[in-house]
């Protein structure tokens, strides 16, 4: 993540006695945290599984802390990790939005180890601090993509410094995806009044419709946890599906991800398959909109894995899941499939959606943002006393808060070198 979000956590566990190392992959990796308790890995990927494995053994390492298990590099270094007995700590943002954090064990969302069964879930609600819903923290969206652009750049300009690193994610060149996403923006922007009278038009003709929101073709969600080949593969899906099953009143209204560069003309696609099913005019493409109101007048939702779904539930509208998530629980997201799901959509129960969402927040959520100063600090400083306490997804009993095993409870603001620092040397490591 392009933010000092590690390098917090780092400073916080360093100051009780832990002793961290980061391995930069890459010069983005370099620009954002180096010096003190930095190595470069220069190696090639070849190379890297047979490195991170004597490096966990040789240096002793307990606890691996990586940003999605997904990435290359970190899908072995995880793997060996787990093979050799050492704590992995998975982090990405949250399930939950706008102001949470995912920091879980092993993985996340199909990888997930948050329970499925309704019971299990109850009873994590029942041990779970009340939750005040109220958003604290906005991220800033300009930092997130000055942060990302930076540590893209410096691949590129840096690159001779990591010669032989290939790019950890599935995202196209970063010139190209730099350009096609600035341009997107700008023409989203452009278009933006044109769109939103779209979206009133569709809530005040107060024609049935299904909202299906796309998500990133380069994605992990799509790649790692879905059993569709790419973003067209799940239009196609849900086409077909609509064409054959769908009331023939009803609209399907496809949504773009706003972080969408177009490379691909998902409208182009969509248009397409819809002509040759025969209901082009029972289809809307969006390319922006209020999601809260497209969700709240939808007869119900469609998504292979987004975190749109957690919105949905939480607004109380029907939700099918077409890949592997951690809300696709019996009670919450319709079970009989995505052709039953058009005429017979199952409701939430909204007694069940709040229990759900409090021992998720309660588990496997940090309250914290990335991009935003108040929310990162609090954010490491709760992370850092889930490592210390080994309670990565469990409950934490009562409000967020760092306790000193040796000075009683800290206060939020009160910085862990304020704590002891005489205890054992224990090692980490952040890849």
């Amino acid at each position: 993540m392009p933010a000092p979000f590690y390098q917090r956590v780092a400073k916080h566990l360093s100051t009780r006695g832990w002793r961290i190392t980061r391995i930069n992959l890459c010069a983005g990796d370099w620009l954002f945290w180096r010096g003190d308790n930095t190595i470069a890995y220069r190696g090639s990927v070849s190379q890297w599984p047979a490195f991170i494995t004597r490096f966990m053994v040789e240096e002793g390492v307990t606890d691996l802390i990586v940003l999605g298990e997904n990435r290359r590099y970190h899908r072995e270094a995880v793997d060996i990790a787990l093979a050799h007995g050492v704590r992995v700590t998975v982090n990405d943002f949250g399930y939950i939005r706008p102001d949470w954090i995912t920091f879980e064990r092993n993985g996340m969302s199909g990888a997930s180890q948050f329970p499925r069964d309704p019971e299990a879930i109850h009873a994590l609600a029942a041990q779970a601090p009340e939750v005040d819903w109220t958003p604290r923290h906005v991220d800033s969206a300009y930092r997130m993509a000055r942060g990302d652009l930076l540590h893209n750049m410096a691949n590129l300009a840096l690159g001779w410094m990591f010669p032989r690193y290939r790019r950890s994610d599935l995202r196209p060149h970063t010139l190209i995806y730099t350009a096609a996403s600035g341009l997107r923006l700008l023409t989203n922007r452009l278009g933006k009044a044109r769109t939103q009278t779209e979206v009133a038009q569709l809530i005040a003709s107060a024609q049935p419709y299904f909202l299906f929101p796309l998500q990133l073709n380069f994605d992990f969600q799509i790649v790692a946890y879905s059993p569709f080949d790419g973003v067209a593969d799940s239009i196609h899906y849900v086409l077909r599906s609509f064409a054959l099953h769908a009331a023939p009143d009803a609209l399907l209204v496809v949504k773009e991800h706003p972080w969408d560069p177009a490379l691909k003309n998902w409208a182009h696609v969509l248009q397409k398959e819809a002509a040759t099913l025969g209901i082009a005019h029972r289809v809307r493409y969006l390319r922006g909109g209020h999601l809260d109101s497209l969700i709240t007048h939808a007869q119900g939702v469609v998504t292979v894995n987004s975190t749109t779904g957690m919105r949905a539930l939480h607004l109380g509208r029907p939700l099918q899941v077409l890949g592997q998530a951690v809300f696709d629980v019996a009670g919450l997201t319709h079970q009989n499939g995505l052709d039953n799901f058009w005429r017979n959509p199952t409701m939430p129960d909204a007694e069940f959606v709040r229990a759900f969402l409090k021992a998720l927040a309660g588990t496997i959520q940090i309250r914290g943002v990335f991009f935003e100063e108040s929310g990162l600090s609090l954010a490491a400083q709760e992370a850092a006393h889930r490592l210390l306490t080994d309670r990565v997804g469990q409950i934490v009993p009562g409000p967020p808060s760092v306790t000193s095993r040796c000075g009683g409870p800290l206060s939020p603001t009160q910085p862990l070198a304020a704590a002891c620092t005489d205890e054992a040397k224990t090692p980490a490591v952040s890849a």
